[in-house]
C-alpha cells in the first residue's frame, strides 16, 4: 500500500530554515525564526531586495478540477525542484491553506507525494498566525460598525445597508445568515448579519495586492463598509480603525519560507480563494522571489477559468509583474470525468472519454493563448493511467499544435518534471505578447462579458434587477474602472457546476455585485456560489489525530 502524503511528509529530515534559506542568499539575520523549520522575512530585507532585477515567472494553471484530482500545487513544487536539479536558481510562491477545506473535503494542500513543501502539519494547521491575524483585523472592523451604532451613529449608518461582513476560517454554513444584537439594549443594533470564510475576506485580498505595510493600511481605510440612511458610502477610513488594523497586521505581511522535500525554499503568503476571491499569493512574496532567484513558479487556484484570469488581469496588471510561460496540469483521471465518465469507472480504461474530455483543456489552453502567453501542457501523471491513454493523450497534444510533457513528480519529486523543467526554460526564453484581456475603462457589464464570452465561451451574460441596481450606485460612486474579480463555481466553465466538459450555448447570471474598494477590483457573483462553504457529511476533520507523542494522522 502506497504511503500517504502526511506519511512521506513525515519521514523527511528537514533542514534548518537558515541553511534554506542560505542557499538563495538571504542571511540568518533577515530571517524571523518561527521554531526551526519555518520563518518571515524580515521588514528590513523585504525592502533590501527592491532595488534588484527581476528573474523570470511561471504560472502553473489547470483545466477544471474533479474529484479525481489534477495536482496543481504538487506540479509546482515538482516543477520548482526540477528547474533547480538542472541548475536554475529557483524559488517556488504558494497560498497558505485554509482551515475551513483542510478540514472539510480537500484535506491538507502542500503538494503531493514526493513533491511536498514541509513541515506539512504546520503549514496546514496554524503555520505563523497570518490567518488569525486576517480573522482579527476583519472582526475589529465588525466590532467596531456595531459599537459607532450603538454608541451613538454620528456616521449615520442604516443598519439594514451595512455591507462588510465578519469571518471566520471555518467552514460552517450556519453562520451564512443570522442575526446579531438581539436580547436588551445593551447589546447594540440588533440586525441581519453574516460570515464569510477567511480566505474570502477583502482583509486577505488586499494583503496579497499589497506592497507594503502603508499600502495595506490605505487599502483598509478604503473600504466600504455600509451605506447610510441618505445612501451615502461609508468606509474604514470614516471609522478610523485603519490604524489598528494594520498594527494587527504588522507581522502577517511578511512572507513566510519554508522548503521542499528536496529542500529548496518556498515563500508561501496569503490564500485568497479563486472560485470568490482572486485565488493568488501575495504580491510582496512573489516579488520577493522574482528578486531571489532566476526563475520563479508560482500557482493560481483552480482551473485557468478562475485562478489564471485573475492572476493575468488582476494581480499581473496592479501589481505591473509580466510573466513569461504557463503550465497547464491536466491528469488522465480528470478527462475522463468531463469527458462523462463516473467517479467510481475512473480506474477503467477509455481512450473515448479521455478525447472527449480534452474539449475542457482545449479551452483552457485558448484562454491562455487570448493573453498571449507561451504554454506547456504537464500531464500530471498517476499509477492507474493506462499506455494507451497517456500516447491518446500525447497524440492529442501532437496534432493540435500543443507542447506537452509527461509528469511523474507525486511519485518521484524533481526527477519526474526534468523534461518539463527544460521546455518551461525554453519558453521563457520566447518573446511573448502578454496583455490582460479587457481594458479597465470599459463599463463593468462590457467587463464581465469580455471574461464571460472569452474565458467561459458564455454567449452572454444576465444581469439580475439587484445586480444592474448595484451597477447603477456603483458607477454613481465613482467605481466603475476597477477589474473584475468573478465568484463562480470552479467544477464547470459555466455557472452550473454540474456541467463538465466544455459547455456550449450558455449564459452567465451575475445575481450580486461587491466593491472590494481596499483590494482594488469589484465582485461579481454568479450562479450558486458561496462565500462561506459548508462541511460535507463526512468531514475530513473526523479522520484526523494526534497521539501521546504528537504524531498527527490523517491530515491528508
Amino acid at each position: 500500500m502506497s504511503k500517504s502524503d502526511l506519511e512521506i511528509a513525515q519521514e523527511c529530515v528537514l533542514e534548518p530554515i537558515e541553511k534554506v534559506a542560505a542557499k538563495i542568499g538571504i542571511p540568518a539575520d533577515s530571517l524571523e525564526l518561527y521554531g526551526k523549520y519555518k520563518a518571515k522575512l524580515s521588514f528590513d530585507y523585504i525592502k533590501e531586495l527592491e532595488n534588484r532585477d527581476m528573474g523570470k515567472l511561471i504560472l502553473v494553471t489547470a483545466i477544471n478540477p474533479t474529484k479525481a484530482g489534477e495536482g496543481k500545487s504538487t506540479t509546482t513544487v515538482g516543477l520548482g525542484d526540477a528547474l533547480n536539479q538542472i541548475g536554475k536558481k529557483t524559488m517556488m510562491a504558494l497560498r497558505e491553506p485554509s482551515l475551513g477545506p483542510v478540514f472539510g473535503l480537500k484535506g491538507g494542500a502542500a503538494g503531493g507525494g514526493y513533491a511536498q513543501v514541509v513541515p506539512m502539519e504546520d503549514i496546514n494547521l496554524h503555520f505563523t498566525g497570518d490567518m488569525h491575524a486576517i480573522t482579527t483585523a476583519n472582526n475589529l472592523v465588525c466590532a467596531m460598525i456595531d459599537n459607532h451604532m450603538h454608541q451613538g451613529n454620528e456616521l449615520n449608518i442604516d443598519p439594514e445597508k451595512i455591507t462588510f461582513k465578519r469571518c471566520l476560517d471555518m467552514n460552517d454554513r450556519t453562520l451564512r445568515d443570522i442575526t446579531i444584537g438581539q436580547g436588551s439594549k445593551a447589546n447594540g443594533v440588533e440586525r441581519k448579519d453574516g460570515f464569510n470564510i477567511t480566505v474570502a475576506s477583502e482583509v486577505m485580498a488586499a494583503l496579497c495586492l499589497a506592497n507594503d505595510l502603508m499600502d495595506l493600511k490605505r487599502r483598509f481605510g478604503e473600504m466600504l463598509v455600509a451605506y447610510t440612511y441618505d445612501d451615502e458610502p461609508v468606509y474604514i477610513k470614516d471609522l478610523k480603525c485603519e490604524g489598528a488594523m494594520a498594527m494587527v497586521m504588522k507581522d502577517a505581511i511578511l512572507p513566510n519560507i519554508v522548503q521542499t522535500l528536496e529542500h529548496n525554499p518556498v515563500l508561501i503568503h496569503g490564500g485568497p480563494f479563486a472560485n470568490i476571491a482572486h485565488g493568488c499569493n501575495s504580491v510582496i512574496a512573489t516579488k520577493a522571489c522574482l528578486r531571489l532567484a532566476d526563475y520563479t513558479v508560482t500557482e493560481a487556484g483552480f482551473g485557468a477559468d478562475l485562478g489564471a484570469e485573475k492572476f493575468l488581469d488582476i494581480k499581473c496588471r496592479l501589481a505591473n509583474l509580466h510573466p513569461n510561460a504557463v503550465v497547464i496540469v491536466a491528469t488522465v483521471r480528470a478527462l475522463k470525468q468531463h469527458g462523462g465518465v463516473a467517479f467510481e469507472d475512473l480506474k477503467e480504461e477509455n481512450v473515448d472519454a479521455l478525447l472527449k474530455g480534452c474539449e475542457n483543456l482545449a479551452k483552457h489552453i485558448d484562454t491562455i493563448q487570448q493573453f498571449g502567453l507561451p504554454y506547456v501542457v504537464a500531464i500530471n501523471q498517476f499509477v492507474s493511467d493506462t499506455d494507451h491513454e497517456i500516447q491518446a493523450l500525447e497524440n492529442w497534444c501532437e496534432e493540435n499544435g500543443h507542447p506537452m510533457s509527461l509528469s511523474t513528480v507525486w511519485a518521484n519529486g524533481g526527477k519526474g518534471a526534468i523534461d518539463l523543467a527544460q521546455k518551461v526554460v525554453d519558453l521563457c526564453e520566447k518573446e511573448n505578447y502578454y496583455a490582460p484581456l479587457y481594458d479597465v475603462d470599459k463599463t463593468i457589464e462590457e467587463k464581465i462579458e469580455a471574461i464571460a464570452k472569452k474565458v467561459y465561451g458564455a454567449d452572454g451574460v444576465e444581469f439580475t434587477p439587484e445586480a444592474k441596481a448595484q451597477i447603477e450606485t456603483f458607477n454613481k460612486n465613482g467605481w466603475g474602472q476597477l477589474p473584475i474579480c468573478m465568484a463562480k463555481t470552479q467544477m464547470s466553465l459555466s455557472d452550473d457546476g454540474s456541467i463538465m466538459g466544455r459547455p456550449q450555448g450558455f449564459k452567465i447570471t451575475v445575481r450580486e455585485l461587491r466593491p472590494s474598494l481596499g483590494a482594488g477590483f469589484i465582485v461579481a457573483l454568479t450562479g450558486k456560489v458561496l462565500t462561506m462553504p459548508g462541511l460535507p457529511k463526512h468531514p475530513s476533520a473526523l479522520d484526523m489525530d494526534i497521539d501521546e507523542d504528537g504524531k498527527i494522522t490523517g491530515l491528508f
